[in-house]
């Protein structure tokens, strides 16, 4: 029987790339996103399309039940969703914090849930969780990004200790900077939130350097991480972390090794 999967946030980028290769390579795939419209070129390839909204229970169960109904189980799980908010912590509302841990991480952990007794009773499955390197390091505005990221990791790690005994996997992948549109609408809502009060200076600052950076060539294009997702969700013996995309590893190692005061110095001197 073919294996199915779903991936979250489907309608672009690593997730759509991803959806594409995993498809190419015989598996049935389900993507899903809060903007069906952007997956309809999935669609006509073949693949199933699910509308998501990670904030929502409702459309967490929903999804999860239409394709467990109609496909009697999904093997892989590619928790791709996620966003990036970004603004000072005295400025960011705690709303906007709390939306950002239901996307990031509690409408992830709840779709695990779902899933996975249709696992333990296959007794196999594979669960993909996109962190970033933002779950090992950190930037000034990020706070709250960075802390679901960094909760990820954890989070992802306990529960690979938990379904192991039901031959279920759980896999971290640690993306570093890629072509997307997210650098620039982080920026930009780090503008509209910082831009005009007591941190205006830096966060200006900050925002400039992180729209160029996405505006140039030195990221790593999103196909890239789609084959590392698809690597992720379907090697017999996966890492348990992978690691890949513009200043990932260099970043990841210079806080593991050099510590924090240096790695501040770092990140500070890249604002412009």
């Amino acid at each position: 029987m073919k294996k199915v999967a779903l991936i979250t946030g489907a309608s672009s980028g690593m997730g759509k790339s991803a959806a594409n290769i995993l498809h190419n390579q015989g598996y049935i795939v389900y993507g899903a996103a809060r903007r069906t419209e952007e997956m309809n070129d999935l669609k006509e390839k073949g693949m199933g399309v699910v509308s998501l909204d990670l904030t929502n229970d409702e459309s967490i169960v929903n999804a999860v039940n239409t394709i467990i109904d109609k496909e009697g189980k999904i093997d892989i799980l590619i928790n791709n969703a996620g966003y990036g908010s970004y603004g000072a912590v005295e400025d960011v509302s705690i709303a906007e914090a709390k939306r950002q841990f239901e996307v990031n991480l509690f409408g992830l952990a709840r779709i695990t849930q779902l899933i996975l007794p249709a696992m333990r009773r296959h007794k196999s499955g594979r669960i993909v969780n996109i962190s970033s390197m933002g779950g090992k390091i950190y930037t000034p505005f990020g706070a709250w990004y960075h802390a679901t990221k960094h909760a990820l990791e954890g989070w992802s790690d306990c529960l690979r200790l938990e379904v192991k005994e039901f031959g279920i996997d759980v896999v971290v992948v640690e993306p570093g900077g890629i072509k997307t549109p997210w650098g620039i609408i982080a920026a930009e809502n780090l503008r509209k939130i910082s831009g005009n009060g007591a941190y205006a200076n830096l966060a200006r600052k900050v925002a400039n350097s992180t729209t160029e950076r996405y505006s140039g060539n030195g990221l790593t294009d999103v196909d890239v991480l789609g084959k590392v997702i698809a690597k992720a969700a379907t090697d017999r013996n996966p890492k348990t972390r992978y690691i890949k995309g513009f200043m990932a590893l260099p970043l990841i190692a210079i806080r593991k090794w050099f510590g924090d005061k240096l790695f501040d110095k770092l990140m500070m001197s890249q604002v412009k």
